[in-house]
């Protein structure tokens, strides 16, 4: 991209009062003498003016010098516009105008850029970063220093929680051992439990069977490695790997109504049975579905009419045979991997197995990161097309021997996890603050480069940007990076509900009309009704703004004004101003799946970009989803983008205006 360059500007103030009228240059008029800082033009002493009428009359020193005292009189009460030391207020400082910060911005973060050094330090050398792993811990204190060597104030980690045990993997390798040598790309699922020796074992497939015929297989498991899943048929993909909005999607975003929403993370068709665990692999970029339903809540339900063809229903549930497996003792469960991309790896997490049958109130009733989660027997994901395989050998009748090799280990000495928190202050309006943020944690397996290394970067860069500008912000600026959002916007949630609010539930006693019939019944007198309260925080009537990134690591292409109309023609100038660098689609559409999701469910600005895609549906919580899948320049132009929404947010007069709250 290239960047407009600034005009030069003078220097020591606003030097508008410099220019002269025709008048004042054309021959035979007085010279003048010119005060910028009083804003005033002052006839010379040693000549003469001509009055109305056209009587001369002799303006002398001594008249010269009175006019001159009584103009510094007047602003001798008011600070100079360019002591920012006494008013603290910048809005009378000498300011660049969007347009030149837009080309600061854009200079700083094409020629100076450091987001590509951030991104690659989070995925190539910090790497997966699950929820309380000790990477997730090393990530937030990487954060931290590096916002405060950049001069950031407040940097530190926020506790929240407690969240729960954390997991790594220590040792693992799997292969096929008899009756040929296979290597396979698997990898064990989050919060797996190990084992301190190598397993080796037949491979058994109880992936199509039902019900009734698991009977079959009691008592013939254990010691086995056991196939719970389906097998999978992967179509050839005729389709490009990476992909951009085109403006025929755009101009569908653009026109959406208010209501509907956007469904950037949608499960794909072909994903047959992917593992439990983690949210679905999206199979396309974000579409607009049809008008919602009524609203109930700043988040309205939607209709889908582009939704994907529906599956004829299974006769099992799939985990079933899992937990099946697990309790005829078998050494370990196989499962296939969710993606259909060239042999990558979608893990989700373990799926948690009570001793008693029918305990489960579903799979997700205890989680796999609870301290009092029974231990169990390794759980493992194999790419679709070796499980394929696998199970092919199996039904040709041959015998089938696995060797795995699995240690992890769990992190309970801190139940606790972190958000990484630090502020640029503001001045005249210091109170008030504009948050960007993106979560720092990532799935178990990949280095969680799109999902979400490639926000924190942006978010990174966008701060250290805004510092380039070496101009204070009228409001506060802070950063938030969280984590859990892959367990529910966890980390965001505890965040905004320390801060700003949260929801309670209220009771309301309500009484009956007549005293007459509260007599006669007196155990109707009274009634309740339950209905959700905001008790809000301090920071609530401060607070202006939240922006987020996290649909990937491609350009910005817009926003989402989440329903919020009043936004359009604020944010129409900012984005004008950002249209040489792809940057302009407006869309009053709703979009999900991200930690903007609490700001606005307590009813405060919270936005999402619009973005390309590139391969993010690709790698979307796979073993692939590393450096390699992310554009440098993208991020650059993310970063500006970003940068700019938060920069003029902070300098506006007024905090920016918020949906109507739904009772």
């Amino acid at each position: 991209m290239r960047a407009r360059k600034a005009k030069p500007r003078p220097s020591g103030g606003d030097h508008r009062g410099n220019r002269m009228s025709p008048d004042q240059r054309g021959l035979g008029n007085p010279p003048s003498l010119v005060f910028p800082c009083l804003g005033a033009v002052l006839p010379h002493p040693r000549f003469r003016c001509h009055l109305p009428g056209g009587e001369k009359s002799g303006l002398r020193t001594g008249v010269f010098w009175g006019a001159l005292l009584a103009a510094l009189a007047t602003i001798q009460a008011q600070p100079g516009p360019t002591d920012r030391s006494a008013t603290n207020n910048p809005a009378q400082a000498d300011l660049p105008s969007l347009s030149e910060t837009v080309a600061r911005l854009c200079d700083e973060g094409t020629n100076r850029s450091q987001v590509a050094e951030i991104f690659g330090h989070l995925t190539d050398v910090i790497g997966a970063r699950l929820t309380g792993s000790p990477n997730c811990r090393r990530a937030n204190d990487w954060t931290r220093d590096t916002l405060s060597a950049w001069g950031l104030t407040n940097a530190h980690v926020e506790a929240w929680g407690p969240f729960g045990r954390g997991w790594s993997v220590r040792r693992f390798s799997a292969q096929v051992i008899e009756p040929q040598g296979i290597p396979l790309v698997a990898w064990p699922k989050a919060w797996s439990h190990g084992c301190d020796w190598p397993i080796v074992g037949e491979a058994v497939y109880i992936g199509d069977k039902s019900e009734a015929e698991l009977e079959n297989y009691k008592g013939k498991l254990k010691g086995a490695i056991v196939l719970v899943s389906t097998p999978r048929d992967l179509p050839l993909q005729f389709g490009p790997l990476a992909t951009r909005q085109d403006e025929t999607n755009l101009l569908r975003l653009a026109n959406a109504p208010p209501g509907t929403r956007s469904s950037p993370r949608r499960r794909p068709p072909a994903a047959n049975m992917a593992p439990p665990g983690g949210r679905a692999a999206p199979s396309r970029p974000p579409a607009i579905e049809g008008a919602a339903a009524p609203a109930v809540s700043n988040a309205p339900p939607s209709v889908s009419t582009n939704a994907p063809p529906r599956r004829p229903p299974r006769s099992m549930d799939p985990s079933a045979r899992l937990r099946f497996a697990v309790r005829e003792g078998a050494a370990m469960t196989v499962s296939i991997s969710g993606s259909r991309d060239g042999m990558a790896l979608l893990v989700g997490e373990t799926q948690v197995v009570l001793p008693e049958s029918g305990a489960e109130g579903g799979w997700r009733s205890m989680r796999a990161w609870a301290t009092n989660a029974p231990a169990g027997p390794p759980q493992v994901v194999v790419a679709a097309e070796q499980y394929n395989r696998l199970v092919h050998m199996l039904e040709a009748g041959e015998k089938v021997r696995l060797a795995v090799e699995v240690q992890t280990q769990f992190h309970d000495h801190d139940l606790m996890c972190y958000n990484t928190v630090a502020e640029i202050p503001g001045t005249d309006r210091r109170k008030e603050i504009v948050m960007l943020g993106a979560h720092l944690d990532s799935m178990a397996s990949g280095t969680g480069a799109t999902d979400n290394a490639a926000g924190v970067a942006v978010c990174l860069e966008a701060v250290r940007l805004i510092q380039s500008l070496d101009v204070n912000p009228r409001r506060t600026i802070r950063i938030g990076l969280w984590t859990g959002e892959e367990q529910g916007y966890l980390g965001s949630r505890a965040y905004v509900a320390q801060h700003l609010g949260h929801y309670t539930e209220r009771t309301r006693p309500e009484t009956v009309r007549s005293p007459r019939d509260a007599a006669q019944h007196p155990e109707e007198a009274s009634r309740s009704t339950t209905r959700r309260a905001l008790v809000k925080r301090p920071d609530y009537r401060h607070f202006s703004a939240y922006y987020n990134l996290d649909n990937g690591a491609g350009r910005i292409r817009g926003i989402y004004l989440q329903g919020n109309e009043a936004l359009r023609p604020i944010f129409r100038p900012w984005l004008d101003a950002l249209r040489d660098l792809g940057a302009h689609t407006i869309t009053a559409a709703n979009t999900g799946g991200t930690d903007h999701i609490p700001f606005d469910e307590i009813g405060l600005p919270g936005f999402q970009f619009i973005q390309d895609a590139l391969e993010y549906w690709r790698s979307y919580h796979t073993s692939i989803d590393v450096r390699e899948r992310a554009s440098v320049p993208d991020l650059q132009q993310a970063a500006i983008v970003m940068a700019t929404f938060v920069y003029q947010t902070a300098m506006l007069d007024e905090k920016l205006p918020r949906k109507p709250m739904q009772e």
